[in-house]
């Protein structure tokens, strides 16, 4: 889907502290913000596209466009409800790893203008180890009750794709936001498998 979909030039783009979005996987958020209020309707009346981007975490919070990391990925608004309040929550799904070059606009909400990023290394049979290694994890932490839903549950188990395999598997048992960040920058698909089966080693206790 992501090489499928075509990416605006531009898009909004929402700074969140200790919250990122991987290819693929999909983020529920809830829009209160008056700033965010209005990106939202930006996003709505242009592509449905907007990007969340991690707040460095030396910063308490984000003033300007240095406050947040460059690498992010755009999602689409795949559902959006809005309440009598003036809030909202929607469904974003990850499109693209993508690089912010410039920013249109820094204020009520930045704009960034986006250069598609692509993943450098061609599948493999050092490619493939990695991702079944990936998969012996998984089967290990759905033993001990952690599992995807059912639908992504039985699309893991017919997996040809390695790489959407690694950002869902990151997007779901990875709990630190730096080495999140990591991953969705690491551009190598064989070292971002050695990353992610590193960290669930370190986060999940131990190898399966």
């Amino acid at each position: 889907m992501s090489e499928t979909v075509e990416l605006p030039a531009t898009v909004p783009v929402m700074p969140l502290t200790g919250v990122l979005l991987f290819p693929n996987a999909l983020l529920p958020l809830h829009i209160f913000e008056p700033r965010f209020r209005d990106m939202l309707e930006h996003a709505l009346h242009d592509d449905r596209m907007l990007c969340v981007a991690l707040v460095r975490p030396e910063r308490e919070q984000w003033r300007t466009s240095a406050d947040f990391f460059p690498v992010s990925t755009v999602g689409l608004i795949r559902a959006c409800v809005g309440r009598s309040d003036g809030t909202s929550d929607l469904i974003l799904q990850g499109i693209r790893r993508v690089k912010f070059s410039e920013f249109e606009q820094e204020a009520p909400f930045p704009i960034a203008r986006i250069e598609p990023l692509k993943t450098r290394t061609k599948p493999s049979v050092e490619t493939d180890a990695l991702a079944a290694k990936v998969l012996e994890f998984y089967a290990h932490l759905k033993e001990s009750g952690r599992e995807l839903p059912e639908k992504i549950d039985r699309y893991l188990s017919e997996m040809s794709d390695p790489e959407m395999l690694a950002d869902l598997i990151a997007s779901t048992f990875i709990g630190d936001s730096a080495r999140r960040q990591q991953l969705l920058e690491e551009l190598d698909l064989n070292q971002r498998l050695r990353l992610l089966i590193q960290f669930l080693r370190e986060e999940n206790g131990g190898a399966p």
